[in-house]
């Protein structure tokens, strides 16, 4: 199947045996269904590259109350997308809950019973009010997000405030401000403006792309804490930690990736 190269294919659900229906006169599949939605009813659900979750690996999570809109089953396994940051995969049925609705809240603290940026409606209790914002008011500074996330321990494909890699901790500060939350680095390093490192400043994005012929994943981001420091989760130091920015430009310099790329998100 040949995609073209104006659509990302990891928002795609579209094999050479099924595509979602909306597909059809775009990419060639032999048959095209229409969507199932769902949403999570479970605290975090890791969503998996293959219908195997033993030989699998986590691509992302959906938080509760998050949509996944479903294309297909295998035995208690769906395959679907992510509705809030597009990321295609397979999730356990069991996991999921029918239809979606209408959030009228969100998770703001790190330490509530659902994670950072769950979505919640006025019939569901468990939160406590004091850990709840409305939908719609948001945080101004993603940095006092990620600040609150220090010591949180790091994993490849995890995006919340229990368990993250390094562009799911830049993903969920920038949801928590309400906005827009790219799930790969390669995505976050085309947010906002380019800014010379001379001028960083505290929450400006700092993206070092993967080495070229990287597949595994798409490269590093972090956010600015000032000028010289950096806050991120890393391997390294498998955390979210604060780290100064000449250290891990020089790790990443050794690793192959390729030089930094400074954003700033202005104000809107």
């Amino acid at each position: 199947m040949t995609l073209s190269a104006a659509l990302d294919e990891r928002t795609m659900l579209a094999r050479p045996d099924l595509a979602e229906l909306g597909l059809e006169g775009i990419v060639r599949a032999k048959a095209y269904r229409p969507l199932s939605a769902m949403h999570a009813a479970v605290g975090v659900a890791d969503i998996h590259d293959d219908v195997d979750p033993a030989t699998a690996a986590r691509v992302d999570q959906l938080l509760f109350g998050e949509a996944f809109d479903v294309l297909d089953r295998d035995g208690d396994r769906v395959w679907g997308r992510a509705r809030r940051d597009g990321t295609v995969g397979w999730v356990n049925r069991w996991a999921l809950a029918a239809g979606v609705p209408l959030a009228t809240h969100r998770v703001a603290s790190v330490s509530a019973v659902l994670p950072l940026n769950a979505l919640v409606h006025h019939q569901w209790s468990g939160v406590a009010p004091e850990d709840l914002s409305p939908i719609g008011d948001f945080e101004t500074d993603p940095v006092s997000v990620a600040e609150r996330m220090l010591g949180v321990p790091h994993a490849l494909g995890a995006r919340s405030s229990t368990l993250t890699d390094c562009s799911g901790l830049v993903q969920q500060t920038l949801y928590a401000c309400g906005r827009a939350g790219p799930r790969h680095s390669d995505r976050q390093a085309e947010l906002g403006r380019a800014v010379d490192r001379a001028d960083l400043r505290r929450g400006d994005l700092v993206v070092w792309l993967a080495p070229s012929g990287e597949t595994a994943f798409t490269g590093h981001s972090a956010l600015a804490l000032d000028a010289e420091t950096l806050i991120h989760a890393t391997g390294h130091h498998g955390a979210v930690v604060t780290e100064p920015l000449a250290e891990a430009e020089a790790r990443y310099a050794e690793g192959g990736f390729q030089p930094p790329v400074f954003r700033r998100l202005d104000t809107v």
